[in-house]
């Protein structure tokens, strides 16, 4: 008998929902990030209220497709982590994938909260996301991985722009970003403003710095003739402000063509302001991050 008690408290433990293969229910909140718990050799199926209409992961270590309203995730690698953002035509996701681990405890399926049933998509609709779908994972296979380089001054920043991922294709550079607030005051963010500077010379060959964030030493013994605004095409940040000790992820699509010389670009955040210290008074901190591609 006490084999048989023990036996089915084991299996009690094993299915109770803080520790087990999980399907569950998430709420649409914008300003909330989901994590999600994941296994090697398995999917994880995102179900939302509407049609996926785009999709971004910060590392392609992750495999991510879609169709109609469904978003399919699946980790390639052990000790993998990255984000994960889901568009819809109302609304914005955020999702922190965590690195595989057992499949016990991993998430099969979410679901999101809603009041209203997910109309069908259409049968063109459906035609141009399956088309669309590989066009993207293609894109995030080019992904290069940025470096920071070394900084002195770093640690007495009260807001820093930390660059993480480039990826570049049919003239398009897509550039991944966080902010991070490292002061006791809340921060207000907007998109940055991009730049590319023109007749750059350095005591360095720029050559050893590409994909590389440049640091105020480096940033320092710059010699640039002009800057030149670059268009964007799109811009997105997970959240507009950023509490003190926290950061925000954000990415950036801007038009440029490749080329086979280094590239120094500026990303400029003119706005990125505190809340108000008196009646009177604000703070701005002025902001940017050079990376060379």
């Amino acid at each position: 008998m006490k084999r048989i008690a023990l036996s089915l408290a084991a299996i009690t433990i094993t299915v109770a929902p803080a520790i087990a293969q999980r399907i569950g229910t998430e709420a649409s909140d914008r300003t909330r990030i989901v994590h999600l718990k994941t296994a090697l050799n398995h999917l994880t199926v995102i179900e939302v209220g509407e049609a996926v209409i785009e999709v971004a992961a910060g590392s392609p270590t992750f495999k991510v497709e879609w169709r109609d309203n469904k978003v399919f995730v699946q980790p390639t690698e052990a000790d993998a982590a990255t984000n994960l953002f889901i568009w819809t035509a109302t609304q914005r996701l955020s999702y922190e994938l965590e690195p595989p681990g057992a499949v016990s405890s991993m998430d099969f399926a979410v679901d999101q909260a809603s009041a209203h049933k997910p109309e069908p998509a259409r049968p063109t609709d459906t035609r141009s996301q399956i088309e669309a779908s590989p066009s993207f994972i293609d894109l995030l296979l080019t992904g290069k991985p940025v470096r920071m380089l070394p900084s002195r001054q770093r640690a007495s920043k009260p807001v820093e722009v930390w660059i993480s991922d480039l990826y570049e294709r049919e003239g398009r550079l897509l550039i991944c970003y966080s902010v991070r607030n490292h002061s006791a005051l809340p921060y207000n963010v907007d998109n940055p403003q991009v730049y590319l500077l023109d007749g750059v010379r350095s005591s360095q060959s720029l050559y050893g710095y590409i994909n590389s964030q440049l640091g105020d030493e480096q940033i320092g013994k710059l010699k640039i003739k002009q800057e030149t605004p670059i268009r964007v095409l799109d811009a997105r940040l997970q959240s507009e402000q950023i509490a003190p000790g926290e950061e925000v992820a954000g990415v950036v699509v801007v038009q440029m063509a490749s080329g086979s010389s280094p590239t120094v670009l500026r990303l400029d955040f003119p706005s990125l302001i505190s809340a108000r210290i008196d009646q009177n008074q604000t703070k701005q901190a002025e902001v940017a991050a050079f990376v060379v591609r």
